[in-house]
């Protein structure tokens, strides 16, 4: 998902009759506001769920310069990961141990979402070429609201055609590339889960 702030109140309402009861939002700090064009939402939409924020990375980062403009791409997930294991195992011990269902955003639900539903996927033990197909619904999905948007996005615009198609296949062939070289469940008990973590996060992509 992209921007919580996108959601009306009648969307918070529809994901909590959905069993949605917590919201884990990668975004940094900084980008957590509202924007003049975002719904208004009343307070009591949102009591009902838990918004934990747990970002992907520091901005700032030194090494982050070379993913300019920022993180928009699979090629440079591998990065992410490396440069940031503990956040990036935090987000997963939290996704264990969070009450009912779960919401995972970001700012577009393309990348950061995406990052973090690839290896949930992966140690769900679904095929490469399937975590790929729902990779490029985020894709489609934020390319499609760039169309629409009354907000002007300074660096990503609407694209069709041949222009999409190549940018996809780009995306994905540097998807599954990803996917060869990270080993999720090992990653994540280097870096502080418990098995019991991922059984809990199995269990939870199961049900």
């Amino acid at each position: 998902m992209g921007r919580a702030e996108w959601l009306t109140a009648a969307g918070w309402q529809q994901a909590y009759d959905d069993g949605v009861r917590t919201i884990v939002d990668l975004r940094n700090p900084g980008e957590r506001s509202r924007r003049p064009t975002d719904p208004v939402v009343p307070p009591a939409a949102l009591e009902r769920v838990t918004v934990l924020n747990r970002p992907t990375e520091e901005p700032g980062h030194p090494e982050l310069a070379a993913n300019a403009p920022y993180m928009n791409h699979p090629r440079f997930y591998l990065d992410n990961v490396r440069i940031f294991p503990q956040l990036i195992a935090e987000v997963f011990r939290t996704l264990a141990h969070a009450e009912g269902a779960v919401v995972v955003h970001c700012s577009a639900g393309r990348d950061r979402t995406g990052l973090v539903s690839m290896m949930l996927l992966q140690l769900a033990g679904v095929p490469a070429g399937q975590i790929a197909d729902a990779h490029e619904l985020g894709i489609r999905g934020i390319n499609d609201w760039h169309r629409i948007s009354p907000y002007r996005h300074p660096v990503e615009s609407y694209i069709s055609g041949d222009e999409l198609e190549a940018r996809v296949a780009d995306m994905r062939g540097s998807l599954l590339q990803v996917l060869s070289q990270l080993d999720v469940e090992p990653f994540l008990l280097r870096h502080g889960l418990a098995r019991s973590d991922i059984e809990a996060l199995r269990a939870r992509m199961a049900g």
